[in-house]
């Protein structure tokens, strides 16, 4: 269809579209172990099984493992951000960036409950090339039965 939008490519490999077009993360799961990565993977790092990685959806909602405040980053990169560690629900491990949260300790707890959330953005440098690309945001609690 000619009318249609033109998706934008994802930033990272492990950034997916659905056959609607939804974005998602994938990983793989070990069925040796049940492990679950972040992207694709052909061997198991937890139980070293070699052919027993299949694809894997991971979780949408997680908790805030660790942060950093970033306050000196490439030209062109707004500072501070909050760059994050996020354990998934699933078990996969994650990083990225916080937002909707100020850029302060204070306001900041381990532990928080957030969610992905997808955007289309494009580098200061070329406005013109958007990416498809995630950040985790606040749970609110209402979000938590929407979040598979």
């Amino acid at each position: 269809m000619s009318d249609q939008k033109t998706l934008s490519p994802p930033l990272k490999p492990f950034v997916k579209r659905d056959d609607q077009g939804k974005p998602y993360l994938a990983g793989t799961k070990c069925t040796s172990c049940n492990h679950i990565y972040v992207g694709e993977r052909t061997i198991c790092a937890n139980c070293y099984a070699r052919d027993k990685m299949t694809p894997h959806r991971l979780a949408q909602t997680g908790t805030l493992y660790v942060y950093t405040i970033i306050h000196r980053s490439f030209p062109g990169i707004n500072t501070p951000f909050i760059d994050v560690i996020v354990d998934l629900d699933d078990g996969a491990h994650i990083k990225g960036c916080l937002e909707g949260v100020a850029p302060d300790p204070e306001q900041i707890e381990f532990g928080l409950p957030v969610k992905v959330a997808f955007y289309e953005r494009a580098p200061v440098n070329m406005p013109d090339t958007p990416h498809l690309t995630y950040v985790f945001e606040p749970l609110a609690p209402n979000d938590k039965d929407q979040s598979q």
